[in-house]
């Protein structure tokens, strides 16, 4: 059975940084793609950040220059760097893992930043 830990997420002030962490086990199949997504309440889930096994990535328009994804292949975990908070990330933060079955979501976790 497949599954995703995350962690890290938390309340910070604005112009603070936050690291997430999400680790996947169980998985008979390597996971060709892992990233983030997020949903802030009222308002649609949306891709944050992704990346493959090849080491590329894709990143919102929204956080570019200010959130970097990064992955360790070994340990299936991914991580995302966020820095330069504003209140508008304010969301629930899902970790996604898609392997050549199908793709499989975290609990997510709560980033919540002050203004």
């Amino acid at each position: 059975q497949v599954q995703l830990v995350e962690s890290g997420g938390g309340l910070v002030q604005a112009g603070g940084s936050l690291r997430l962490s999400c680790a996947a086990s169980g998985s008979m199949f390597s996971f060709n793609a892992m990233g983030w997504y997020r949903q802030a309440p009222g308002k649609q889930r949306e891709l944050v950040a992704s990346t493959t096994t090849g080491g590329s990535t894709n990143y919102a328009d929204s956080v570019k220059g200010r959130f970097t994804i990064s992955r360790d292949n070994g340990k299936n975990t991914v991580y995302l760097q966020m820095n330069s908070l504003e209140p508008e990330d304010t969301a629930v933060y899902y970790c996604y893992a898609r392997n050549v079955v199908r793709s499989y979501w975290g609990q997510g976790t709560q980033v919540t930043v002050s203004s």
